[in-house]
């Protein structure tokens, strides 16, 4: 059975965190005379001399509206890798616990890992990209504190059958991390919906790929408050700062723009998956539930650098495990996706 107390460090279940000044006092005053702030505004706007709401609680009251999910079971990283980070600072204690990924998968899972000292397992994906379940099985052991999934996946595009996690989350009593980076490209449900089932499901989300905030470094993670509490509890008090709160309010209400771009993209996605199988040099094309496709062409080096030479730039995947002679092509804008299609038309 899932036991919290028992998955964390002793250290931070016992951790009092940093009380800020805006931690103790919450509300509206006249006189700011708590936080050492400069009194006499900045150089900018004047209110950016103030620390920003350490909680961000304007941000995910709006965000409840659009994901479902009440404030309290949302945390805000600075992008998804500090709520990745802080996880396995949080539960992992370093050079005794491990976490289990399955790759080919997203980098930063195991870079913070190592950051942390943290041991890393890894279970390779079925030949289809899937999850090798009896392998998991037999890798996970009684210090191993987290699963990384991602899904759909990064690099190959593809989105974990269901089931298959709903298995994990059933039998396994660690948290499982499940990273919805590309949901919203994706035809399938969102794990979202299961946070009520599944004490031990965190879901991860982010601002930097469909709404198209990357520059503001907004990362979300979903959980039960008591996972949510412990991660505030871990994070730095000022984690997300005022501009990029301010300017993530006004984005979240352009929900019908964001929407268009998500179909134009899957529109241009869907054009690139009928015109490059036609290429020569092209020998597969691996369906993608993301804003991004896994290619596999006859010699990835070359044509890597042979789009580079052209101004073009995509990612080189063929060293990662399974992907041999992969490139990782982003869906651009129409005009930048007939770029690519007449640059490797020309490819000799």
């Amino acid at each position: 059975m899932f036991n919290l107390n028992e998955l964390l460090r002793p250290n931070i279940r016992d951790l009092v965190p940093y009380s800020s000044a805006r931690d103790e006092f919450k509300g509206e005053a006249s006189v700011y005379l708590d936080a050492n702030e400069n009194s006499l505004g900045s150089p900018l706007l004047k209110w950016y001399n103030r620390y920003p709401d350490p909680l961000q609680m304007a941000v995910k009251e709006k965000l409840t509206n659009i994901k479902g999910v009440t404030p309290e079971h949302i945390f805000l990283g600075n992008g998804s890798d500090e709520c990745i980070d802080v996880l396995i600072r949080a539960f992992c204690e370093p050079g005794m616990d491990n976490i289990l990924i399955v790759p080919p998968t997203y980098g930063m899972y195991e870079v913070s890992a190592h950051i942390n000292n943290v041991q890393i397992k890894k279970v390779p994906l079925t030949p289809d990209f899937q999850l090798d379940l009896p392998a998991m099985e037999e890798a996970v052991d009684d210090f191993t504190k987290i699963i990384f999934l991602c899904s759909p996946n990064n690099p190959t595009g593809n989105s974990l059958h269901r089931g298959a996690v709903e298995a994990l989350l059933n039998n396994y009593f660690g948290l499982v991390v499940v990273d919805e980076a590309y949901i919203n490209f994706s035809r399938q449900r969102s794990f979202l919906a299961d946070l009520q089932d599944y004490p031990n499901l965190v879901v991860l989300q982010t601002l930097s790929k469909a709404w198209g905030l990357a520059a503001l470094r907004v990362g979300m993670a979903f959980g039960s408050k008591e996972i949510i509490d412990v991660m505030n509890k871990v994070k730095p008090p000022y984690n997300i700062n005022q501009a990029s709160q301010e300017l993530v309010l006004k984005a979240l209400d352009e929900v019908e723009q964001v929407n268009e771009m998500i179909r134009v993209l899957v529109e241009e996605r869907g054009r690139l998956e009928r015109e490059l199988p036609s290429l020569a040099i092209v020998q597969k094309v691996y369906p993608s539930d993301a804003n991004f496709l896994l290619v596999k062409v006859r010699d990835a080096k070359k044509i890597y650098q042979y789009l580079l030479d052209k101004g073009i730039v995509v990612r080189d995947r063929s060293s990662v495990v399974l992907c041999a002679d992969c490139l990782r092509i982003t869906v651009g804008t129409e005009k930048e996706n007939s770029e690519l299609i007449e640059a490797l038309k020309q490819y000799q």
